[in-house]
């Protein structure tokens, strides 16, 4: 053991002096954590000192500016694509009521619609701007999070842009203007600003624009009518837009409930209310005529693309130069007049007053529409019979089904390629084979049995039992795709994957159809339809979202369809077509009970499509057609292919004819008598066997077999030719023999085949 007493500078140990306590150093990660939290209790108070400076900044900075007053927005101006005046739109059509002249049950009613907290609330809620910008930007739709003072500010002192700038400037003045002006004051200008559709500012504008009385004569029903347009001005606008009305009446109880919530209105009373339809709107003289359906398409296309929502656009100023060409515009009214409007009696004939018609013509590969005709006269028919999606497509849809079949290859049941001569069984009621769901067996038109038949003569003829068994052969989706890729809308009611697809229960509008027929005059490539040529403001170019090109199904699919279509105008039940005097393509198409006749057909140069429609013009209600114009049923091969005919002749008057440079699917050259623009024999039913001009069939024989290839035999008792939709008279032959009209219960049309009785994807009737 070492002796310590040896060592250099030894001393003894004092026993009475006690070595110093060592404490022991603390973890380290302790500290870390402390050193963490002081910094992030420091970043806390910097940033309450900057957000409580940048308050007391825009508190001193922002002033309340004087009012911008809609009172003194400009005029839109409409223009032709050749610079010519189309129309004046857009003074404000408002008039200021106090408040002790609007009736409690409009207030409470926009109140729950609104911003039910806005007398015990302060002048912005911070809380719902976070959550409201949340949901924006996670897209769950655009929000804005703001009171009723906000919304106030914006409409009076700001404007409509959706910017940071606004939106500071609107929380500066709202709360400023709290210590200036009371609740009731800031109510009252918000009700006497607010935008409510139909050029309406106000509730006393609004309450003349739809119900034609003053404000404080509203009931509670009209009331919550009113205040559900807030949410929506056009959309919700049910004379406009008839096939929103669902959409506007769960809004309406929407409010009501939320009055109910509140207490200012009783159970009692609630449960007695009925929607209070509005009235058809009677707009300006201005806009009479064709000039008001034109504006209201522009309209709906500015606001529905996101170039300029509904209060920047009424607020005017704008110079719109549209794609609409004059000459062509003329001529599709003229056609109208002409083929429909002047064959109406609508005093000694009552189903005359029902007849509406609806017109679209589009510009192959440019998209630009560039004539629509939309009604009688907008003062007299204010929705647009040419953007309204409430009618059934009818067998205009047929040739979208042979589209997919091409686009994708589709074979039948027992493995056969789909082309222009695949036979089918055209046999009337025909149970559908390959479909999962409920049994499904279409009826064909007037009940006619085929037996063995070509897909191109089913085309020709507008078969049913075919087409049904076809989309299954191809599959519903598919085929439902192909028509949202052609250009219909995703949305497009009764737009549905089942067999009954095929035969047209979709109720896409007249331009949907225009844009799908377009696609496929252009080789299958998609140009969105486009009415604007170019906007501009104070001498300022706006400038315009790109429109994008893409295929919406292949070259050879398109044209291939294009070749069997002209089939159905040159000896099928489109022949009145053949007075354009040019190549032509199209479907005939008839809805559900003869409430729509169709025609969609195109040239190289224009797709137009033409429809009919029954409406009762004070109910609203869709009537059948039967007996209009003197004939005992309206098909589409009549008086739209009529119109069709004059207005292509005289719109393409100018220009060369030029024959459709086709590219078919493999396997189907020799569609080639209609592919080099020679007249097709079999298909303009000329044949042997045939009656002369009426198209009623193809030839029998050698011949058909030469062009349709081997035949299967008939069964026995197939009888003979089945009635299909009849092309219509020339105007030099002798009315036809008026004939009973089918009873609704039982009658169907091409249009609509019975639906099975319970399948979960089959369309419903509108």
């Amino acid at each position: 053991m070492r002796d310590e007493s040896q060592q250099p500078g030894w001393e003894p140990r004092d026993p009475t002096v006690r070595p110093p306590a060592v404490t022991p150093a603390p973890p380290p990660e302790p500290r870390r954590r402390r050193r963490r939290l002081r910094r992030v209790l420091h970043a806390c108070l910097f940033a309450a000192l900057l957000l409580l400076g940048g308050f007391a900044a825009g508190y001193l900075l922002v002033d309340i500016p004087a009012a911008n007053a809609t009172a003194t927005a400009q005029t839109n101006v409409y223009l032709y694509a050749d610079g010519s005046q189309l129309a004046r739109d857009g003074e404000v059509n408002r008039e200021n009521v106090r408040l002790d002249r609007i009736p409690p049950a409009l207030r409470h009613a926009v109140l729950a619609a609104e911003d039910r907290d806005f007398h015990s609330e302060r002048a912005v809620d911070p809380q719902a701007m976070i959550r409201a910008a949340w949901n924006t930007l996670t897209g769950k739709g655009a929000q804005s999070g703001s009171t009723i003072t906000q919304q106030y500010v914006k409409n009076y002192y700001l404007g409509q842009e959706r910017t940071i700038t606004r939106k500071v400037k609107e929380f500066f003045i709202a709360i400023k203007l709290t210590r200036e002006k009371t609740k009731d004051e800031i109510l009252e200008g918000y009700l006497n600003t607010s935008f409510f559709g139909r050029n309406a500012y106000g509730v006393q504008a609004a309450a003349r624009a739809y119900y034609g009385q003053d404000v404080e004569t509203l009931d509670t029903a009209q009331s919550a009518y009113l205040a559900t347009l807030l949410n929506a001005p056009s959309a919700y606008d049910v004379a406009a837009r008839p096939e929103n009305r669902a959409k506007a009446v769960a809004r309406w109880h929407y409010v009501l409930d939320g009055m109910v919530d509140e207490r200012w209105l009783s159970r009692a009373e609630r449960a007695g209310m009925r929607f209070p339809a509005p009235h058809e709107a009677r707009p300006a003289n201005g806009l009479s005529g064709q000039r008001g359906y034109l504006v209201q398409a522009v309209e709906d296309y500015l606001t529905g693309h996101g170039i300029l929502d509904e209060n920047t656009l009424a607020a005017g100023g704008y110079r719109i130069t549209t794609t609409l060409e004059r000459d062509k515009q003329d001529a599709l009214v003229r056609a109208v007049d002409d083929q429909v409007n002047s064959r109406l009696d609508r005093d000694g004939n009552p189903v005359d007053r029902n007849v509406r018609v609806g017109a679209v013509a589009v510009v192959p590969g440019t998209g630009r529409v560039v004539a629509m005709y939309g009604g009688i006269d907008y003062t007299q028919q204010y929705v647009n019979n040419a953007t309204r999606r409430d009618y059934q497509v009818g067998s205009t849809f047929k040739p979208i089904v042979f589209a997919a079949a091409v686009e994708h290859g589709a074979q039948t049941q027992d493995g056969r390629p789909i082309t222009p001569h695949a036979y089918y069984d055209g046999s009337d009621r025909r149970p559908v084979e390959g479909w999962s769901g409920a049994p499904y067996a279409p009826e064909n038109e007037g009940g006619g049995s085929y037996g063995p038949i070509s897909v191109r003569e089913a085309t020709d003829k507008s078969v049913n039992s075919v087409y049904a068994q076809m989309a299954v052969d191809v599959g519903p989706a598919k085929v439902r795709k192909t028509a949202v890729a052609l250009g219909l809308p995703a949305n497009t009611p009764d737009l549905t994957a089942s067999p009954s697809i095929a035969l047209g229960p979709a109720t896409a509008s007249v331009l949907d159809m225009a844009e799908a027929y377009a696609t496929l005059a252009n080789h299958g490539e998609h140009g969105t339809y486009t009415l604007v040529a170019s906007i501009t403001k104070d001498g300022q170019d706006l400038g315009l979202p790109a429109s994008p090109r893409r295929r919406a199904v292949s070259r050879e699919a398109a044209d291939t369809t294009t070749a069997v279509l002209r089939g159905v105008v040159e000896g099928g039940t489109g022949t009145a077509a053949l007075a354009a005097g040019r190549p032509a393509a199209g479907k005939t198409g008839t809805a559900e009970e003869d409430k729509a006749a169709w025609f969609a057909g195109y040239t190289p140069d224009l797709a137009t499509v033409v429809a009919m429609m029954g409406q009762d013009p004070d109910t609203a209600a869709q009537k059948s057609l039967y007996g209009a114009l003197g004939q005992p049923r309206i098909f589409g091969g009549g008086a739209p292919a009529e119109i069709w005919a004059q207005f292509t002749r005289e719109a393409l008057a100018d220009t060369e004819p030029r024959d459709f440079e086709l590219r078919t699917a493999p396997g189907m050259e020799d569609l080639g008598p209609v592919l080099d623009g020679a007249q097709d024999p079999f298909a303009a039913g000329t044949g042997p066997g045939t009656a002369p001009g009426t198209g009623e069939g193809a030839p029998d024989g050698p011949q058909r077999q030469e062009l349709l290839g081997p035949q299967p035999p008939t069964p026995p008792g197939n009888g003979g030719r089945p009635h299909r939709e009849p092309t219509a008279p020339r105007r030099d032959q002798p009315p036809p023999t008026p004939a009973p009209p089918p009873a609704p219960a039982t009658g169907r049309t091409e249009a609509v085949a019975p639906q099975p009785p319970t399948p979960p994807s089959a369309p419903t009737s509108p």
